[in-house]
């Protein structure tokens, strides 16, 4: 198995969620028990020089990959939400989607003030998403160390949104 046979598992729907919108679905991915522990290890191999004592998974396919990898890292994990999900006090972020816009929260205690925290996706589109999960981490007093996908849309430009740390990304269209 390599990144470049990984490709090979992820099924392009057209015109879903709305028309124009070519959607890279990891379901195959995810069914097959080789396919999903391979990228689990790279991401995590890829991840390990970080130095991060969290992970900070956006909702929902973020939760997916973020646990396995908190888990096999060594390293906690707190979920970034949609906005009512999340009990106790949140950080609020606002962000703008290729098709739409959206909210993201995080607890305000998630993590230890100057934390290292890596943000994991599946996917990075625009960088929206995971822009708005930075300014949530920053407004924790931790900082973000590295991004972590699975798939990265390269014609959006969604790494010009982000701080700069490394971005790490398995699959790349």
């Amino acid at each position: 198995m390599n990144d470049v046979e990984l490709k090979h598992h992820i099924r392009e729907i057209a015109d879903f969620p709305k028309p124009g919108i070519l959607f890279r679905d990891i379901t195959p991915l995810l069914g097959n028990p080789r396919v999903l522990q391979y990228s689990i290890d790279r991401m995590a191999d890829g991840l390990a020089g970080y130095g991060a004592d969290y992970i900070a998974g956006i909702e929902s396919r973020g939760f997916i990959f973020g646990m396995p990898l908190a888990y096999k890292m060594g390293i906690g994990f707190a979920p970034v939400r949609k906005p009512g999900k999340l009990p106790a006090a949140v950080h609020t972020a606002s962000y703008a989607l290729e098709y739409g816009s959206d909210g993201l929260e995080l607890h305000q205690d998630a993590f230890t003030a100057g934390s290292r925290i890596l943000i994991i996706d599946d996917l990075m589109a625009t960088g929206g998403t995971a822009a708005a999960a930075a300014a949530l981490v920053e407004l924790t007093g931790s900082r973000v160390v590295g991004f972590g996908f699975v798939i990265e849309l390269l014609a959006l430009q969604g790494r010009s949104k982000l701080p700069d740390c490394p971005i790490m990304s398995l699959i790349q269209y």
